[in-house]
């Protein structure tokens, strides 16, 4: 005999008991939701929608006509008013509740009367299925508790657990017709029926979605802008999340580039087969300020005098504040070591070996003049001074290594914002000549925010990185300090993805009033763990905590101790090996 697809399809038996449906074993229990809280706020169903446990939730909406609905609110209000009224009489406390019923009426009434609201019958169902009779009563207390403490009331829809199955099913049938009265403002606030999701099909994994457990998965490239800020307190894991996001952007043929204050990187470098730079007085590794990028005459910008003004912005750091009369001398100064050197305007010039340090230095002394002499004992120290040698020599550095890391660690604190500006601006000139797929990693970025000339080179570097298809990535645990400039603010602003992690009670505020950050979210990164904080992509954020695979960590992590037991753990196995070579 020939099968319908009913015949199929259906179960082979179904069990309806008490407060349980059994279909082929499963169990199903239905709730419905019979008290509301008074005040509600958008997505406020949120945990129920975030529950870590599937469950088939139904509402249903039916409009109800305001003549109907007005008749009744009458009547109800005339007799709270009367019980109001016989109560004073007779000397009574008035009863709260009866109270605050009548407030919300009157309120409803006269927004009913403009029409500034409709009314609604409302339901809610949610059934919940496990797999044996403990399972069931586990989950069910558990969704009671998590939606009593958004003060709703839910009870079992006892003898109707049938009804209350077909009613939680994707046929649009409400079975168990059990409403509750509700206006336009109050339904609104149940949409959208979703939770907070930061998922996309391409890009990479960057932690767990802390509302709901899901993986944030994004690609940066597809925004707007591929930059990234991130601000963290120290220690609160936030090398750990870049680190982790530049060893799987490298698995997708990005290059990487990082500027090292701290030679955090080095262990990563090393497992990649990366070029690690040391820029220090012992290095052999040299850049040349003066260095130009040979683009090809296609381009539409005139690379001598985007040079001369990045190096203006460059003295200004090394010298610090200069008048007018000083910076129009400078200026005929660096366009005179360039013109010495046969270098001018025209493109194919600009193909002939740069001037050096000491070309300007010798070009400044050659004016002869007071001003002049003063400049060039400002710079004399970096041509036959105490920090000769560092930028003062032709440049010997390619980016040939798709995981170039350059460190500053060994220089004093004064020279790494000059250090760190050079390495940024000879970066930025190499790269103009290849376009492709690159991360630029600013770590500690709150050095080159100390100098306006240095935070606004950063800043033009944000704003047209995404034409040379460049993310930058500022890293920066001196809140303060990056945010207190108005370049700080514009690169935050140029960044169509922030990672707040951990924050000090004395730079919430600052931060809270840049991102905008409601309290809770204050809140969060106050008490937040290493590893947790709030990701912005574009429009959207979220709470996340970052995650790695085991042998991620053992390339990521910084913690002393860690990296101490690994150090150690290494001796102990050379010694082990000495010993064994020895016995032989």
């Amino acid at each position: 005999m020939d099968q319908s697809i009913k015949d199929v399809i259906a179960p082979k038996k179904i069990h309806v008991e008490f407060n349980t449906l059994n279909v082929d074993g499963k169990l199903f229990r239905t709730l419905f939701v019979s008290g509301y809280p008074r005040f509600v706020t958008p997505n406020w169903l949120s945990p129920l929608i975030n529950f870590d446990h599937s469950l088939n939730v139904s509402m249903f909406i039916y409009p109800v006509e305001s003549k109907s609905t007005l008749d009744d609110l009458r009547r109800k209000i005339a007799e709270m008013e009367a019980e109001i009224s016989t109560d004073l009489q007779r000397g009574r406390v008035i009863d709260p509740g009866t109270q605050a019923k009548l407030e919300d009426a009157l309120q409803l009434q006269q927004q009913l009367v403009k029409g500034e609201e409709r009314f609604f019958q409302f339901s809610l169902y949610v059934t919940i299925f496990a797999n044996d009779e403990v399972e069931l009563e586990q989950i069910t207390k558990q969704v009671s508790s998590t939606l009593g403490s958004l003060l709703i009331t839910t009870f079992p829809a006892l003898l109707q657990q049938a009804d209350g199955f077909k009613a939680t099913l994707p046929s649009g049938q409400d079975h168990l017709l059990i409403s509750r009265n509700m206006d336009t403002t109050s339904l609104a606030t149940t949409f959208p029926f979703t939770s907070s999701e930061l998922t996309s099909n391409e890009g990479i994994l960057y932690g767990l979605n802390e509302h709901n457990g899901s993986l944030v998965i994004f690609d940066r490239f597809s925004l707007e802008n591929a930059n990234t800020v991130v601000f963290a307190k120290a220690g609160a894991g936030k090398s750990y999340a870049v680190k982790l996001e530049i060893l799987r952007s490298l698995m997708f043929g990005t290059e990487i580039i990082i500027i090292d204050p701290e030679n955090e990187y080095k262990t990563l470098s090393d497992a990649v087969g990366g070029e690690y730079i040391n820029f220090s007085f012992n290095s052999t590794c040299r850049i040349n300020p003066f260095d130009l990028s040979s683009l090809t005459q296609d381009s539409d910008e005139n690379e001598l005098n985007m040079k001369i003004l990045s190096l203006h912005s460059l003295f200004k750091v090394i010298m610090g504040q200069m008048s007018p009369s000083e910076e129009a001398i400078l200026d005929r100064a660096l366009v005179l070591t360039y013109k010495m050197k046969g270098i001018t305007t025209d493109p194919e010039t600009q193909k002939k070996d740069p001037p050096l340090m000491e070309d300007l230095y010798k070009a400044l002394v050659g004016m002869e003049d007071a001003m002049s002499q003063s400049l060039a004992d400002r710079i004399e120290k970096f041509v036959k001074g105490s920090f000769a040698g560092i930028i003062d020599q032709p440049s010997n550095v390619e980016l040939n290594n798709p995981f170039t890391v350059f460190s500053v660690r060994d220089l004093e604190d004064a020279m790494k914002p000059i250090a760190i500006f050079i390495i940024l601006d000879y970066i930025w000139t190499k790269m103009r000549r290849v376009v492709k797929k690159r991360l630029l990693i600013v770590d500690e970025a709150w050095y080159l925010m100390r100098s306006p000339d240095s935070a606004s080179f950063l800043y033009g570097i944000a704003k047209r990185a995404r034409k040379y298809f460049l993310g930058l990535t500022t890293i920066t645990q001196d809140v303060e300090d990056f945010l207190s400039t108005d370049f700080g603010k514009a690169i935050v602003t140029n960044s169509s993805i922030q990672f707040l992690m951990k924050q000090s009670p004395a730079a919430i505020d600052k931060v809270a009033s840049v991102f905008y950050l409601s309290e809770g979210e204050k809140h969060l990164l106050l008490s937040a763990e290493v590893g947790e904080g709030l990701f912005f992509a574009g429009n959207n954020h979220v709470a996340i905590k970052v995650v790695a695979s085991p042998d991620e960590h053992k390339l990521v992590t910084t913690k002393p101790q860690e990296i101490f037991d690994r150090e150690k753990k290494k001796e102990a196995t050379a010694q082990e090996l000495r010993l064994v070579s020895e016995t032989e």
